[in-house]
């Protein structure tokens, strides 16, 4: 935390805002849907590659802000199974964006203790991209600040299929258990989101970490990702701190509940 406030001025908004969070009770893991890029484009008369172009930005300082935090894990979903299906020339840009985003960002994440890690199905990346990536994350492996997912080529349906069949050819099929299939989720070791994060107001989790997500807070927020600020992120880490996580149990013992509840009817078991 104090990391962060080194960075902000004191009347700045944002530092404002950084104070206001219990250092306490900081999520774990944050993972972000980084949707509305295309929109941002069109909005401006753009062509789509501007919007994927002006949301590496927001990239660099979600990065920064979260090591700075001491948040440990930050999943990024850059690029899914069905973006295929997109006009060739997006895709083309999208893996060239990667390109230059590593050779760019490299030492700064260095400098921030960053560690690079890419999930997904990376064998059908282009090799020239996959090259650079896979380069990327042995150079990054011996840091510690901050674990970045960069998941690519990524599906959560695929990623539960890869995982049994993992299982299955490696004998651990008799029978498959919960404990088993998270054994070889491409997220194997790491914490599951404490919260996802979804830009662009669309209200759904568009296949991703769908089984790492199961209790996580969702925070959907209208603001597009290339406008996506600093200021965004602390908004919806303060909001995840208000919120009461129960993992679907309750807040107060079951018998303290029942006995409240019986005392509103005017009854009583005993």
């Amino acid at each position: 935390m104090q990391a962060l406030l080194d960075i902000l001025g004191p009347e700045d908004p944002d530092r404002v805002l950084a104070e206001s969070l219990d250092p306490r009770r900081l999520p774990r893991h944050i993972a972000v849907i980084m949707d509305g890029n295309g929109r941002w484009a069109n909005r401006r008369n753009l062509p789509r590659a501007a919007g994927h172009k002006a949301g590496v930005e927001p990239v660099r300082m979600t990065v920064e802000t979260c090591s700075r935090l001491g948040v440990e894990v930050l999943t990024l979903y850059a690029f899914s199974v069905e973006n295929w299906k997109r006009p060739r020339a997006e895709v083309d840009t999208l893996w060239r964006l990667l390109r230059v985003y590593i050779r760019k960002e490299l030492p700064e994440l260095m400098r921030n203790g960053v560690r690079l890690r890419a999930i997904g199905r990376l064998e059908a990346l282009p090799p020239a991209a996959r090259r650079e990536l896979l380069a990327a994350v042995e150079a990054t492996s011996g840091n510690r600040r901050l674990l970045v997912n960069l998941a690519i080529n990524y599906g959560g349906r695929t990623e539960i299929v890869d995982a049994v069949n993992a299982a299955l050819a490696n004998g651990d099929c008799a029978p498959i258990t919960e404990d088993i299939v998270e054994r070889y989720l491409y997220t194997a070791g790491l914490p599951d989101p404490d919260l996802v994060i979804r830009t662009s107001g669309e209200m759904r989790v568009s296949n991703f970490l769908l089984w790492q997500v199961a209790y996580s807070e969702l925070y959907v927020t209208d603001t597009l990702w290339p406008d996506f600020r600093r200021s965004d992120l602390l908004q919806a880490i303060a909001e995840y701190q208000r919120r009461d996580r129960r993992f679907g149990g309750l807040r107060a013992p079951r018998a303290e509940i029942e006995e409240a509840a019986e005392a509103a009817l005017g009854i009583s078991s005993r």
